[in-house]
C-alpha cells in the first residue's frame, strides 16, 4: 500500500467510535438523564448530519455524547486559524476539518472535496448557525449534501422528554420545497431547551410567505 500524502492524511476522517468511546457517551447521557433513540444504518458511511434544534451551549456536549453512543466519530468544519499550533492537533482529534475562506472555492466546495476524498465521514452541521433565533436556517448543509451525493441524517435533542438520537436518513432530491418539507415534518414535535430561540426550519431560498414557513414556527 502506498503511503498517504500529507493532504490525504489531513483529509482522512476519524475511525468509527470504539467500545470505550461508546461507553463514555452512554455513561454521560445516563448521568445527565437522557435516553437515546435511533441507530446508525450499518451500510451508511457518509452523511451530512443536521444537529437541531440549537438553542443552548449544552447542545454541543449532549450531541457529542449521542454521536459517540451510536458509534459515530463526528466531524465539523472550522476556520483554518483554529488549527494552528499549539491547538491544531487537539482540534483535529475532536473531528475538526479546517476550511480556508480565503480560497476561491467556497466552503461548500471544500466540504464536498472532503467527502470525495474520504471513505467514511459524518459531517455535523447546526443549520441555524446560532443559539439565538434567526430568520432561517443556513443552506450550506443542503448544498454540501447535494454536491457530495450523500444523504442528510437528522439528529435531535428533545429537551422536554430528555430524548436524543438519530432520525431519518434523507436523500436530497433538489426539489427544495419537498426536501425541506420532510425535514420540517420530522422536527415538528421536537423542542430545544429554549423553544423561543429556535430558528424556523426554512431556507432563504424558499418563499417566506409559503405555508411551510408558517408551519416552521416553534411552539412555546
Amino acid at each position: 500500500m502506498q503511503p498517504r500524502t500529507p493532504l490525504e492524511a489531513e483529509r482522512r476522517p476519524p475511525a468509527p467510535a470504539g467500545r470505550l468511546t461508546r461507553f463514555l457517551g452512554r455513561l454521560y447521557l445516563r448521568i445527565a438523564g437522557w435516553h437515546v433513540e435511533g441507530s446508525l444504518p450499518p451500510e451508511l458511511h457518509k452523511a451530512v448530519v443536521v444537529a437541531a434544534p440549537h438553542t443552548t451551549n449544552w447542545d454541543m456536549p449532549h450531541m457529542l455524547a449521542v454521536a459517540w453512543a451510536v458509534g459515530v466519530r463526528p466531524s465539523w468544519l472550522g476556520k483554518k486559524s483554529l488549527f494552528r499550533f499549539p491547538f491544531g492537533g487537539f482540534m483535529r482529534a475532536l473531528g475538526g476539518i479546517p476550511v480556508d475562506r480565503s480560497k476561491r472555492e467556497n466552503v461548500v466546495d471544500q466540504a464536498v472535496a472532503r467527502f470525495d476524498a474520504a471513505d467514511r465521514l459524518f459531517l455535523v452541521i447546526p443549520p441555524s448557525g446560532t443559539r439565538s433565533r434567526a430568520k432561517h436556517w443556513k443552506s450550506g448543509f443542503y448544498h454540501i449534501a447535494r454536491g457530495a451525493g450523500v444523504p442528510v441524517l437528522c439528529s435531535f435533542l428533545d429537551y422536554p422528554s430528555r430524548t436524543a438520537g438519530l432520525g431519518p436518513c434523507l436523500r436530497m432530491t433538489g426539489v427544495l420545497s419537498a426536501d425541506m418539507g420532510r425535514i420540517r415534518e420530522f422536527y415538528s414535535g421536537i423542542r430545544g431547551l429554549y423553544p423561543e430561540k429556535a430558528t424556523p426550519i426554512l431556507l432563504a431560498e424558499e418563499d417566506a410567505s409559503s405555508p411551510q414557513a408558517a408551519d416552521s414556527e416553534p411552539a412555546a
